[in-house]
């Protein structure tokens, strides 16, 4: 059986699901067969399409704005995501962003934590929303977006960035332990160098990108769907042996 039709009819909560690598993972979830809530904060029309899209393959799909290092705002995305489908299987936390490049030298306290809060107190707000609905399933999964920053430590410029991606490693580790005894497999996927989304057509030059293909040993940059593909297998994982993992996506160019 294609391990992906096993998520047809699952109701699928995905983070900042209507942009880069979220579009695509929000997409490959549509036609593998799921129930889709797309959260957006500033991409309302791709989210609206992706919806009609869904509903036009005789899907469920809702789409709920908010800005997730808010409390409340990521309780009402995982309480109106329960109101349009009655129950969750499963959790994609991909909301996350470098913001801007400083150097420690330069790194201002409100900045710090305005990555962080993005890129892991929001991980941690939804999730922490979320829990209880994922318990309520046999088997329930969770994936984190990481990043093969979180891993190398990242270009210059991306302290904040890269710590708060390590520390998104960690999470998932203490997490999946944490969550294991109520069915809930938890695990992550650190992606490289992808490119065509805003996330690299904003804080990577040209010279930099070639310079990274360079090293990588297929000689490519990633893409959307190569991140949304091992996404989907890892959420599929609901039912496996798989948790605590961290599936690296990088083209060889880190293989610890």
């Amino acid at each position: 059986m294609n391990n992906l039709h096993k998520l047809e009819g699952k109701n699928v909560l995905i983070t900042a699901g209507a942009q880069g690598i979220g579009e695509s993972i929000t997409k490959h979830f549509i036609d593998s067969g799921a129930n889709v809530a797309i959260h957006y904060f500033s991409s309302a029309d791709t989210a609206k399409k992706l919806a009609d899209y869904a509903i036009n393959k005789g899907q469920k799909a809702v789409v709920i704005s908010g800005d997730l290092t808010k409390e409340k705002d990521a309780n009402l995305l995982v309480e109106k995501t329960i109101e349009a489908f009655g129950s969750l299987e499963i959790l994609i936390n991909n909301a996350g962003s470098l913001v801007a490049r400083r150097m420690l030298d330069e790194m201002e306290t409100d900045f710090w934590h305005k990555v962080m809060d993005i890129n892991m107190t929001s991980m941690m707000l939804v999730t922490r929303a979320a829990g209880p609905y994922l318990a309520m399933n046999k088997n329930s999964s969770i994936v984190n977006l990481a990043s093969l920053a979180g891993r190398k430590g990242g270009h210059p410029g991306s302290l904040v960035y890269a710590t708060s991606k390590g520390a998104i490693l960690t999470f998932t580790r203490a997490l999946a332990t944490e969550f294991g005894p109520q069915g809930t497999k938890v695990n992550a996927v650190a992606p490289g160098l992808i490119l065509g989304t805003s996330f690299h057509n904003t804080h990577t030059t040209r010279e930099s990108a070639n310079e990274t293909i360079a090293g990588i040993p297929i000689k490519r940059a990633g893409n959307a769907a190569d991140v949304a593909r091992a996404v989907l297998f890892l959420a599929s994982e609901y039912d496996g042996f798989i948790t605590g993992a961290t599936l690296d996506i990088n083209g060889g160019v880190y293989n610890m």
